[in-house]
């Protein structure tokens, strides 16, 4: 087998609810960034052997296949296929593993793998309540789980006491959040990531989330989501229009680009778990990682464990002792969005770009994913 090497990543500034992004087709979006890695890497489309794209409500606008309506909406070449990936919230995650695993076995040499979501234009849940379609648990399923209401609401509350996590601790978290974002994004830290989308005559190059003015008094002042709970709107994900992309090559791939990579894909690993508490399974996911790997939690440089709620990074952390100064250092989806189907590129390719920035050689990104999944990957910065 072959390495994996990320040659090039992209992403779109997050864009809020109703905000500057909400105009764009999602396949137009999609393709802004997929046109940005030819431009960075100078790419020939023609070399592109394949486009493999994360999305989570593949109804409406993401129908049909949105990975091929990004291609033909592209400079790519109509020759150049598509497919579309939903492992919910880890779906370009999975994209990125797909495309490692084929350039990896040489059956291609360069891929683009990435992702989208326009939650604007297809809100979160559209897929499971198409009226008269019915719902996606199915018979087998209530008798394996007989009254439960899969929800990643519960699973977060259910992490907070579990870990004994306070609301305290996630409002102070969601405040280091914002602030982190607010000191990368003024410092120019996402630069090299965000692809400019015109948008009113000027360009979208700010992640629409970040409370520049957070404070602890305005976070702790939010109200419960549930009676009796933890979880705030301030301590959780916020919904978010974005796309996001990475070009992969093997060696061969990097002859004919003619380019030096930013990184290699060092291990990938994917596993499932208890799908009622639903947001743990970065916790075993990362323990079998780290084993796979032959590595330890102190060999990791820089984390990336996709902000959810707060309780899931902070109990991530706190099981595995990880050095909270190493997590999410650029701030994380309480602050910059979590764009479901492009969250996983979008987070490695901060990963990517904060690895170099800083000097770092290894970086590990996991996601919790709807069901009761996740996907670790760990890099290596070159």
């Amino acid at each position: 087998m072959g390495d994996a090497y990320i040659v090039a990543t992209a992403r779109t500034a997050g864009g809020r609810k109703g905000g500057r992004l909400k105009d764009w087709h999602p396949a137009d979006l999609s393709a802004q960034v997929i046109d940005a890695l030819l431009d960075r890497t100078g790419a020939d489309p023609n070399v592109v052997e394949d486009v493999i794209w994360g999305c989570v409500q593949q109804v409406a606008e993401q129908a049909g296949n949105i990975g091929r309506n990004a291609v033909l909406s592209s400079r790519l070449p109509n020759h150049v296929p598509a497919t579309s990936v939903d492992r919910q919230c880890g779906s370009s995650q999975q994209t990125v593993h797909f495309a490692a695993q084929a350039v990896m076995s040489g059956a291609m040499d360069i891929v683009i793998a990435g992702g989208v979501e326009a939650m604007t234009r297809v809100p979160m849940g559209t897929s499971s309540s198409i009226p008269g379609m019915g719902k996606p648990k199915s018979a087998a399923m209530e008798r394996r789980y007989p009254g439960i209401v899969f929800s990643q609401f519960t699973g977060a509350e259910m992490m907070a006491e579990k870990y004994q996590i306070t609301r305290d601790d996630m409002d102070r978290y969601a405040l280091e959040t914002h602030r982190r974002a607010k000191v990368a994004t003024e410092s120019s830290a996402f630069a090299g990531e965000i692809v400019p989308i015109r948008t009113n005559g000027s360009f979208h190059t700010v992640d629409e989330g970040i409370r520049f003015d957070a404070s602890l008094d305005g976070i702790s002042a939010v109200k419960l989501l549930r009676e009796g709970g933890r979880i705030t709107a301030a301590t959780s994900s916020q919904i978010c229009d974005g796309a996001s992309g990475l070009m992969v090559a093997n060696e061969a791939g990097l002859k004919r680009l003619g380019v030096q990579p930013l990184a290699r894909i060092h291990h990938m690993s994917v596993v499932g778990g208890d799908p009622v508490i639903m947001l743990e399974a970065p916790i075993p996911a990362t323990r079998v990682a780290l084993v796979k790997a032959g590595m330890k939690i102190a060999d990791i440089d820089l984390y990336e464990v996709n902000e959810a709620f707060a309780s899931v990074p902070l109990a991530w952390a706190k099981h595995l002792h990880a050095d909270p100064c190493r997590l999410n250092v650029n701030g994380g989806a309480i602050a910059l969005g979590h764009p479901l189907g492009a969250s996983g590129a979008k987070l490695m390719s901060t990963l990517v770009n904060a690895l170099r920035t800083r000097g770092k050689r290894y970086g590990l990104q996991t996601m919790c994913e709807g069901g009761g999944m996740a996907n670790v990957t760990i890099v290596e910065a070159l």
